[in-house]
């Protein structure tokens, strides 16, 4: 059966950090004392989330990753709060249809979810600039842990506007160290440092409203 899932999930189309060490929900004041104060020695202002190594690559992929110890709670109850939050993921006001669950496996605890939703950088009575934003989360749901990844991301940008064919392109060769940032490493390119910040927005805001529903 799990080589199914698996099977399965690898089949499905490119629509679209663990509990590590290293990531805590965006409201830890702790670590926003501390990104201030590098912000701070920054020549550039530019926060240091977004910089050198902020985005993770597996088999030369980008792929973000919870991991999350939930003590005391099963794998089919953590199945069933993850489920929730990401079936409520795709009523968002910035879903298109496309977004839905594609693989629930009960048995197993996994969860697969395409998700085509509009990344916003700007939006004013004078101007409105978004993309597509496509994306896979799948969440393995053990007894006491749940590994969320979001990976398999692509864009598609100005496609509607006349004049332009516009842009489609995947996060490995849009967002990473190599394109998205300055040859300092000190800050963001202009042009695809906005899609780099506003990804690791998104992905911040996804996995913190799982560790709030698992709490």
């Amino acid at each position: 059966m799990k080589k199914i899932i698996m099977t399965m999930i690898a089949m499905l189309p490119i629509v679209g950090m663990a509990q590590n060490e290293g990531w805590k929900p965006t409201d830890n004041t702790q670590q926003d004392h501390k990104r201030k104060a590098l912000i701070q020695k920054n020549p550039a202002n530019e926060d240091p989330k977004y910089l050198e190594g902020a985005i993770p690559m597996e088999n030369g992929k980008v792929v973000f990753t919870l991991d999350y110890d939930v003590p005391g709670a099963s794998a089919d109850h953590i199945y069933h709060i993850i489920y929730k939050v990401l079936e409520g993921m795709t009523q968002e006001e910035n879903q298109f249809k496309a977004s839905k669950i594609a693989i629930a496996n009960k048995e197993d605890h996994v969860i697969a979810a395409r998700f085509k939703e509009w990344l916003v950088f700007q939006n004013t009575l004078l101007s409105l600039d978004r993309s597509v934003f496509n994306y896979t989360i799948i969440a393995t749901c053990t007894d006491g842990h749940a590994n969320v990844t979001l990976s398999r991301i692509s864009y598609e940008y100005e496609k509607e506007r006349e004049g332009t064919e516009g842009i489609e392109t995947t996060a490995e060769e849009w967002i990473t160290d190599e394109y998205a940032l300055t040859k300092k490493k000190n800050r963001l390119s202009k042009y695809t440092g906005k899609f780099r910040r506003k990804t690791i927005d998104r992905k911040d805001e996804i996995f913190e409203s799982i560790v709030s529903a698992l709490h």
